[in-house]
């Protein structure tokens, strides 16, 4: 016996109880449409994946090799096809994730058109999009277990029951396309209140991670950009706390929350932190402010001070009155940020970096690890690097402490094509290949994601398919590039009626009306032309 065919026995119980009222139900049909629908509200969808993501967090504390991935994504369109490639070539979906990037939401969801990385994109289109993703997953399973119901019918007819009994089996065993999401959730969206009501609507869509930053809300920026600006750390705790109490209102006892820290590249505050006592958490963060040491007697109209061991101290303020950090504080910041965010709630960590460099990011994750032993990260292998000239200039510097010769290579131009077959631009690739592992190895990277690869892949694509159309190729672009390539590779959406559910919709119509169904895949369908 089947969990398949439990399913359709307890149906035809169901069946029997209610009479002849319910001649036309077939219990093996409510067991395939109960079989598509796993998942019945978006709050199933993020315990399922908050359970996930926990046990990936324990595996990964007793093995580092054991780390997970995700590329970002901004429609659920994407989401699903990303998902249908892994398990089309890696045969399973343990281990990879979506990522949700506020950066593609602000770019590409906008009822205000495209905009910059600056919270100014309606917050609703994140809860949003978290659904729509988790709308087309599930779609993405109604649509192979349709295919796998089709195979075990045409089994039966031909009378394989070797045939039969591996496609049930397939049925009870099957993989959903549906993975945990890490959202961004920018630096809030407003004071904690707001955090904690767009938290809610974001779990309540299937989120089970949630992703905040260290950034002023109405000052907020892309943490690869200039001009970010971080609150005390009494206020970043103060959201922590509202996600989590969102989290616990809603049943997900075990959401998880990653805080990311920002301050490597911020170099101005907003505020003073509130400080009772030397040494305190306020104080901590106020030791980095760049002051001048004052006389009362030196005291401007309007002048903040703090006094600090007998002394007055004038934090240099901007126009702007923005305060400064000292110059060259931005690891220590993040260390602390890091420190305090895991003692105030938080799970994960993210550390937003300037450049992909595995020691960097070492030399923070160990002063964290000193104190909080199981510290890991979610890293951003973001495109805001060039990869390439990053890592020939870290080839070049390791190839110069070994004490080799670097006399053919010129270090500030070594992106350029001149040098794409040289040794070091290999040993180069070589080390942006295995990136990933040496991070999770070496810097306690629990996660992988890449931000917005997707908005890059779909700008070339585009450019590759409008370049050779509108020139002279004219259709051979499309069929040669596209087509042809989707046939022989076996991509799903060649036949795309099927992809977008005709075939499931025919189903469904012949279970609620028979041989009256007038169905769309009958012979004339062209889609026939890729059987």
């Amino acid at each position: 016996m089947t969990a398949y065919q439990d399913d359709i026995d307890a149906v035809q119980a169901l069946k029997e109880r209610n009479g002849s009222s319910w001649d036309a139900i077939n219990p093996e049909h409510v067991a395939r449409m109960r079989a598509q629908n796993r998942f019945r509200t978006g709050l199933e969808i993020a315990q399922y994946t908050a359970d996930i993501m926990r046990r990936d967090m324990t595996e990964y504390d007793a093995d580092s090799s054991l780390y997970t991935q995700s590329l970002g994504v901004w429609h659920g369109f994407i989401g699903q096809q990303k998902l249908i490639s892994i398990k089309k070539h890696l045969k399973t979906t343990n281990k990879r994730y979506l990522y949700l990037s506020g950066w593609m939401v602000a770019a590409l969801r906008s009822e205000f058109g495209p905009l910059p990385d600056q919270s100014m994109h309606e917050k609703t289109s994140v809860p949003a999009l978290i659904e729509e993703l988790y709308t087309f997953l599930r779609q993405a399973d109604a649509r192979e277990l349709d295919l796998l119901f089709t195979e075990l019918d045409d089994a039966r007819v031909a009378g394989d029951e070797t045939a039969v009994e591996f496609i049930q089996s397939q049925i009870d065993n099957y993989e959903t396309h549906v993975v945990p999401i890490i959202a961004d959730i920018d630096a809030g969206f407003g004071n904690p209140e707001a955090t904690y009501l767009l938290a809610k609507k974001m779990i309540e869509a299937g989120a089970c991670a949630i992703q905040i930053e260290n950034q002023v809300s109405d000052e907020k920026q892309c943490g690869h950009q200039d001009g970010k600006v971080t609150v005390p750390h009494e206020d970043f705790i103060a959201k922590l706390t509202a996600v989590r109490y969102a989290f616990l209102e809603l049943g997900v006892d075990n959401g998880v929350i990653v805080a990311r820290t920002d301050s490597l590249g911020a170099g101005l505050t907003q505020k003073l932190a509130v400080t009772h006592e030397p040494g305190d958490l306020g104080d901590q963060y106020n030791s980095f402010l760049d002051v001048e040491e004052i006389s009362e007697d030196e005291l401007g109209n309007g002048d903040v001070v703090i006094k600090r061991d007998g002394k007055l101290l004038r934090p240099k303020r901007l126009a702007s009155n923005l305060y400064r950090f000292r110059a060259g504080t931005g690891e220590a910041r993040c260390v602390l940020d890091s420190i305090t965010s895991l003692r105030n709630g938080a799970d994960l960590l993210w550390i937003e970096t300037e450049k992909p460099h595995v020691a960097q990011i070492a030399g923070m994750m160990n002063e964290v690890r000193k104190v909080i032993p199981n510290a890991k990260l979610v890293y951003n292998n973001s495109p805001s690097f060039n990869w390439t000239l990053n890592f020939r200039q870290q080839a070049y510097d390791r190839f110069v402490a070994e004490g080799r010769d670097v006399s053919a290579y010129d270090r500030a131009e070594l992106m350029s094509v001149d040098y794409d077959g040289t040794e070091l631009a290999q040993v180069a690739d070589d080390m942006i290949r295995s990136f990933q592992r040496d991070g999770s190895a070496q810097a306690g990277i629990f996660h992988h994601l890449i931000t917005l690869p997707t908005y890059h892949t779909a700008a070339l694509s585009t450019d590759d398919l409008a370049k050779g159309y509108f020139g002279d190729e004219g259709m051979l672009a499309y069929v040669q590039g596209v087509q042809r390539r989707e046939i022989r590779e076996g991509i799903a959406t060649v036949k795309h009626q099927n992809m977008a559910g005709s075939d499931i919709g025919d189903n469904h119509k012949e279970y609620f009306a028979g041989d009256a169904a007038l169905k769309a895949g009958g012979k004339d369908n062209t889609m026939n032309q890729f059987s």
